[in-house]
């Protein structure tokens, strides 16, 4: 899908923008629009989304937020020292690369950082509203693709604090406890007058202080966790064994990852994050949550790769055992960027067309999908086919 030259340009404002992800979405998109190499794993880019009016790769714009200085040419050059991109990419990219660079502002909050949540929330759409403006463009999707959180305390918040898109108040719940960063950038996303999509387990608009802002918002969202590996496969097998009436007694994983994903993961309370939404499939699939937990090891000199390993016993006929075990390797961010850049089309696509409030529809994207909606991939496959249809029916924008 090329643009022309009258498409309107959409920025992508991503959240961890110098991460390994990040770099690899942008460094993929550019490398796609050029003819580099195909669209592998993006979904958009197959016969399901023709004609649904999704922005053209070549109309996307990056930018960000980071609270890391490393230059995303720098980045990818360590990505492809690791295997991550093809050898000379970065190269082949530079421009790009360094045009996304110059659109990360500093995040936060930072140590030692004396802004309050308000005036961070201020100062982080004051950014995405430059971004823009200067770069002339009909619209923005906040991505967040940084480190996972820990899960955050649920007390629910107070009338006075709760952050909404216009005015944020400074504590959730009166308790003193300032709002996660993420829930901060995904305040500045609605004050901003942008759709957002939280691709981590982190709290973002979920977060209780948010609830009334997200519910009453008129723009589109999306979430969270974004579904690229072991999640992807118990969201097949777990149908089949209801399908074909097997019992689960348990089901056990692993998982070991290198990189910041697997330093952040490392802190029980983000690993406990993470493993909620894997639960949920499982929960959402079988009808209960089997014996059995998973596992998150942090092994550093694996980068940027994971290895997860399943083993599921279960009972068949007349009671005899059996057991299924799934192993999976894959580079985490080549997993993860064709879905970010779908899912940042699709999402400015519905806030082109007025849709508001969580994208139910996007489910097949995500372990703990926004909205109600099938676990299983086939169905959320079936419930993302039926969107691409919507969008078809669905106007542009005047040019």
């Amino acid at each position: 899908m090329s643009a022309s030259l009258s498409d309107p340009r959409v920025g992508v404002w991503l959240i961890g923008a110098r991460g390994s992800v990040a770099t690899t979405v942008v460094a993929g998109c550019a490398a796609t629009t050029a003819g580099l190499h195909p669209p592998t794993g993006m979904v958009t880019e197959t016969d399901l989304f023709s004609g649904s009016g999704l922005p053209a790769l070549s109309s996307l714009v990056f930018g960000g937020h980071d609270t890391d200085d490393c230059p995303l040419p720098k980045r990818a050059e360590a990505l492809a020292a690791g295997g991550v991109l093809p050898p000379g990419l970065p190269s082949a990219v530079g421009a790009e690369l360094l045009d996304a660079d110059r659109e990360i502002r500093p995040g936060g909050p930072v140590a030692g950082d004396t802004r309050s949540p308000g005036e961070l929330i201020d100062t982080f759409a004051a950014d995405i509203r430059d971004f823009v403006r200067r770069r002339g463009l009909a619209r923005a999707v906040v991505v967040n693709v940084a480190s996972t959180e820990p899960e955050p305390p649920g007390a629910a918040p107070g009338p006075a604090q709760a952050v909404t898109a216009s005015s944020g108040a400074e504590e959730h719940a009166g308790t003193g406890r300032p709002l996660p960063a993420s829930s901060l950038y995904a305040a500045a996303a609605l004050r901003a007058g942008c759709a957002y999509v939280n691709f981590t387990p982190s709290a973002g608009l979920h977060h209780p202080a948010l609830a009334a802002a997200a519910e009453t918002s008129p723009l589109p969202y999306a979430g969270r966790d974004g579904k690229t590996g072991q999640t992807l496969l118990r969201s097949v097998l777990g149908p089949m064994f209801a399908q074909r009436a097997l019992r689960v007694r348990a089901w056990s994983g692993t998982n070991l990852l290198g990189g910041g994903d697997g330093a952040s993961l490392a802190d029980p309370a983000a690993a406990a994050a993470k493993n909620a939404g894997k639960e949920r499939v499982l929960a959402d699939t079988l009808g209960s949550v089997p014996q059995g937990e998973v596992h998150i090891d942090d092994v550093p000199a694996l980068g940027d790769w994971k290895t997860a390993w399943d083993h599921i016993a279960f009972d068949g006929f007349l009671g005899t055992r059996m057991v299924l075990q799934t192993t999976w390797q894959g580079c985490d961010s080549a997993l993860a960027a064709p879905l970010v850049l779908d899912l940042a089309r699709l999402a400015a696509r519905a806030h082109e067309a007025g849709l508001a409030g969580p994208l139910g529809e996007l489910g097949f994207y995500f372990k703990d999908p926004v909205g109600d909606g099938p676990a299983s991939l086939g169905e959320q496959y079936a419930a993302l086919a039926e969107f691409a249809a919507r969008l078809r029916a669905l106007p542009r924008a005047a040019g």
